[in-house]
């Protein structure tokens, strides 16, 4: 009676394999990880971007179908508002408001909310109805909400606007034109995340967390407004 003999693995072939094995699961598990971050990263600049694009596309249309406006905030004919906590500018038909994002933020040192709602709801960035400029008039009215659209929606990523300026540029009298340089910083309002000024995110060597979900980019745009009948606003 012949016998076969059965070999098995031994208790270090055993081993060997678990290892690997548990090496593979973790190399998977990292390379998970990475790709999740890159996702969650690669989203948020998405969406400052769109926002960007929405709101600077905006401002652009309204400025070339305005005539030139007074954007010196210390005239009294400005039509473009400067506090601490936020902004206005007044172009047309419409008036465009704005909170920063550390005074939406609050806490200790922020800035005042500057524009709010009729009820005191702050707002973001809104484009609202104002054929008589009254809101650049008048700095201390409220916004009524049935007039606004929000340009600026908050999102999975709380997005605000962090700097906002206005300047003249170069005036042609033949054509009574006049450009405008725009500059604005749109992006993440986690302000522990968010370096001196609200100017860029925290570098991860810091240690601060979720880096993922941090953008803040700049725009700059350039408008022309005015023509050779248009007037003064």
């Amino acid at each position: 009676m012949s016998h076969v003999k059965k070999d098995g693995f031994t208790l270090v072939e055993l081993m060997l394999a678990m290892t690997f094995i548990a090496m593979l699961l973790v190399a998977i598990a990292l390379t998970t990880i990475q790709i999740t971050h890159i996702y969650n990263k690669g989203l948020t600049l998405r969406e400052v971007n769109q926002a960007g694009r929405v709101v600077s596309d905006e401002l652009k249309r309204s400025i070339a179908a305005s005539s030139p406006f007074d954007v010196n905030p210390a005239s009294p004919t400005s039509k473009y508002i400067v506090r601490p906590g936020g902004g206005r500018l007044c172009i047309g038909p419409y008036t465009y408001a704005w909170n920063y994002g550390s005074a939406l933020a609050g806490g200790n040192g922020a800035p005042t909310i500057f524009n709010t709602f009729e009820g005191g709801e702050p707002i973001r960035f809104v484009k609202v109805s104002d054929p008589a400029a009254s809101l650049c008039t008048d700095p201390t009215l409220n916004i009524v909400k049935a007039d606004a659209t929000e340009m600026l929606v908050a999102g999975d990523r709380n997005l605000v606007v962090h700097a906002l300026t206005v300047n003249l540029g170069d005036q042609d009298l033949d054509t009574g034109q006049s450009l405008y340089a725009i500059s604005m910083t749109i992006g993440t309002n986690d302000q522990q995340q968010l370096t001196t000024n609200d100017a860029s995110c925290k570098p991860p060597a810091e240690g601060v967390g979720n880096e993922d979900y941090c953008s803040v980019n700049q725009f700059d745009i350039i408008a022309r407004a005015g023509n050779k009948s248009g007037g003064d606003q």
